[in-house]
């Protein structure tokens, strides 16, 4: 089983506390439409386990297959640069279908960000590295596909339906429980 090889940091965009029973890592990609469904999922399970789980999200832009998924994780990285990147996240996921430079000054505006300074960074490309390090150390912890999350270090390989996903998390914490 492939484990995390890239241990959770304070540039890490986390949701949940440091004490949490489990920690669920997310690669994920913006454009990706199994991603999509795994959006609101994540959310369901982060409301069944409240802080008991702590959810940390990771950039795998598949740019081959998705090319808007690099731009869009590095406007949600900008977002996270003035503190907020699980904002940006959510509307990026709600809108995955209006992936795009108009969408992104669009949510920029909405969340009081400067789509001036959006602009300009997407231009200077001003957040390829931090997207980049996220890509490397998921494929360096084995990601070959998004979304693949990491339970407690350990490469979830089952499905990322909720019953699922709540069965492995019971598990992981010493009680196998199913929803």
């Amino acid at each position: 089983m492939a484990t995390l090889k890239v241990p959770i940091a304070v540039e890490d965009h986390v949701q949940g506390p440091e004490s949490a029973d489990v920690t669920l890592v997310e690669y994920g990609d913006y454009e990706c439409p199994y991603c999509g469904q795994a959006y609101p999922i994540v959310q369901q399970v982060q409301k069944h386990f409240g802080k008991r789980l702590r959810l940390v999200f990771r950039n795998f832009p598949l740019s081959e297959m998705h090319p808007d998924a690099e731009a869009a994780a590095e406007v949600a990285e900008f977002a996270g640069a003035q503190g907020k990147f699980w904002e940006m996240h959510d509307k990026l996921y709600e809108n995955q279908e209006r992936l795009g430079e108009a969408l992104y000054l669009d949510l920029a505006e909405k969340l009081k960000l400067s789509a001036t300074a959006l602009r300009q960074a997407l231009d200077q490309r001003t957040f390829e590295a931090r997207v980049r390090a996220d890509f490397k150390g998921g494929a360096r912890s084995g990601v070959n596909g998004t979304p693949t999350f990491f339970i407690n270090g350990h490469r979830h390989d089952g499905s990322s339906d909720f019953e699922t996903l709540v069965s492995a998390i019971h598990q992981a914490m010493g009680t196998a429980k199913s929803a």
